[in-house]
């Protein structure tokens, strides 16, 4: 067994918070992709009042995380506040930030008061659309891997994190092999 840990859109959230940025989640569902860009979204479930899980949503002959077009397992779309005083360019400049840091979850954000991914947005609000962090674990079942998945319980030192592309390239590798072999 292999532990991978994943880094929860949730997590995302209390960052944007920290940094004074409030976030409130809309949506989870599923995006469409064409040349490794995002088009919108194909299915959405609204987070008020629900517990709905997606599995088992993204394509296998057209994995986006390979290919560059399919559908993404899932997606969560939230809002941020794109007023007149420029915080959701605050939000950009910390999505940039947590990128060269090495957390690469938030796929997009728009512009105020301007749909994203064909998902509207409240007045004075701008969307940002973050990735779902079982999505690695899903591509992984897809391909006939088994997982087990559990909250992790405790804190752990970031630094001692390495990304999850090669390992996650290694076992779809594995992966087909033994499918060949059997």
């Amino acid at each position: 067994m292999v532990g991978l840990g994943t880094i929860c859109s949730v997590t995302i959230n209390g960052i944007f918070l920290k940094a004074g940025i409030p976030v409130a989640s809309r949506f989870g569902g599923v995006v469409e992709t064409a040349n490794g860009k995002p088009l919108r979204f194909v299915s959405l479930i609204s987070y008020e009042g629900s517990s709905l899980i997606l599995s088992k949503c993204s394509s296998e002959q057209d994995d986006r995380s390979l290919q560059g077009r399919g559908r993404g397992p899932r997606q969560d779309t939230r809002q941020l506040p794109g007023d007149p005083r420029g915080m959701s360019g605050q939000g950009e400049k910390l999505a940039r930030t947590l990128e060269d840091r090495g957390i690469r979850g938030i796929l997009l954000i728009g512009s105020p008061n301007k749909p994203l991914l064909e998902v509207p947005v409240g007045i004075d609000r701008a969307g940002i659309v973050i990735v779902g962090g079982l999505n690695p674990v899903a591509v992984l079942e897809e391909h006939g891997i088994a997982t087990e998945s559990k909250a992790m319980s405790t804190l752990f030192e970031y630094s001692h994190l390495v990304p999850f592309k090669g390992i996650m390239r290694s076992a779809l590798s594995l992966a087909g092999t033994r499918a060949l072999a059997a």
